[in-house]
């Protein structure tokens, strides 16, 4: 089996080339920073990936929205503070998409 940066590596090449306008890549990126966040990980990248899966999953932004979101937020400079962690973050991960048929073209 091929270890995550691997398989995030193929699952970007899908979601990137996939062409779908509400920009899949975006949730793809926000997901795995969320999933392996931990205490080498820059604040700023866990924050930003709840951040956008909360506005995903909540209030139905597309990935392109959520990326417009990143921008609106990265033009304020702040100092940002990594939030607790639970220890279980799911039990799907990228291996387990990558062995899912491919959706809708």
């Amino acid at each position: 089996m091929s270890s995550d940066a691997d398989a995030l590596h193929q699952l970007s090449f899908y979601s990137l080339a996939h062409g779908d306008p509400a920009f899949i890549h975006q949730l793809v990126v926000d997901t795995f920073a969320v999933q392996h966040a931990g205490e080498f990980s820059k604040p700023i990248s866990t924050v930003f990936a709840l951040i956008g899966l909360y506005l995903h999953v909540e209030h139905g932004f597309t990935g392109k929205q959520v990326q417009r979101a990143h921008m609106r937020l990265a033009r304020h400079r702040r100092i940002w503070r990594a939030p607790a962690l639970p220890s279980a973050r799911g039990d799907i991960s990228v291996h387990d998409v990558l062995a899912a048929p491919a959706g809708p073209p």
